[in-house]
């Protein structure tokens, strides 16, 4: 295997000479082409922060990512967009899906918004494997929440990005619908060697990971020093 993703001490400040917050304290990590890793952290822990740097939504004060072996820490804005649109996948915790479109019509937003054709057959592939081909022409006021997360990773992955950004993705779902996704997002992550980097307060859930990172106080370790 090869890392897909590696970040070289990267950290973050917000505030101002008066008051500062250090959100990352020099995180370094490598992710391997199809890991599903775990990113566990109690809130203000930096978990947020570090998935908004990785997902190319803010710049690190200091330290360097590496995309598929590029560095795309000091990309400009243009080529940032389109690397979000084409190389990273991102699922939210509130699911993000527009109300207005059908699941397929969610599933293949991303393919349309970059400009490009969906491709069907994976499409229904996907969704055959998630379980939600039945959904394929409900609204998202028709889904339950466990659907409706499981449309918002088949987004994210229809694309066949380089990552998945997870962020909570189960912190909306009651414990059975929680489960479930946790082991749709392991199984997918095999079937299709798809990376995902899924941050959670839930160390059950990310029981369900290949490897766990903890972070705490802006630090990324291999074991918790709880």
């Amino acid at each position: 295997m090869s890392a897909v993703l590696v970040t070289k001490g990267i950290s973050k400040t917000y505030g101002n000479e008066k008051v500062k917050v250090r959100a990352l304290r020099s995180c370094s990590m490598a992710i391997e082409k199809g890991e599903f890793v775990a990113i566990v952290g109690k809130s203000g822990s930096g978990k947020s922060t570090l998935l908004r740097i990785l997902g190319t939504l803010e710049p690190p004060d200091e330290g360097q990512v590496f995309l598929e072996g590029k560095e795309i820490s000091g990309l400009s804005d243009k080529k940032l967009s389109r690397l979000r649109r084409r190389r990273i996948g991102f699922v939210y915790q509130d699911y993000s899906l527009f109300s207005e479109f059908t699941a397929y019509e969610n599933i293949a937003m991303p393919f349309h918004l970059d400009g490009r054709k969906e491709n069907k057959n994976y499409i229904k592939e996907l969704m055959d494997t998630l379980g939600i081909y039945q959904c394929r022409d409900k609204f998202p006021s028709e889904m339950s929440g466990g659907e409706q997360q499981r449309v918002a990773i088949a987004r994210g992955m229809c694309v066949s990005p380089a990552i998945i950004l997870a962020d909570e993705p189960t912190g909306n779902l009651d414990a059975e619908n929680a489960e479930e996704v946790a082991m749709l997002m392991s199984k997918a992550s095999r079937l299709y060697q798809q990376t995902i980097i899924m941050v959670t307060h839930d160390g059950q859930m990310a029981d369900y990971a290949d490897r766990i990172l903890y972070i705490r106080d802006g630090r990324v370790r291999e074991r918790t020093e709880e």
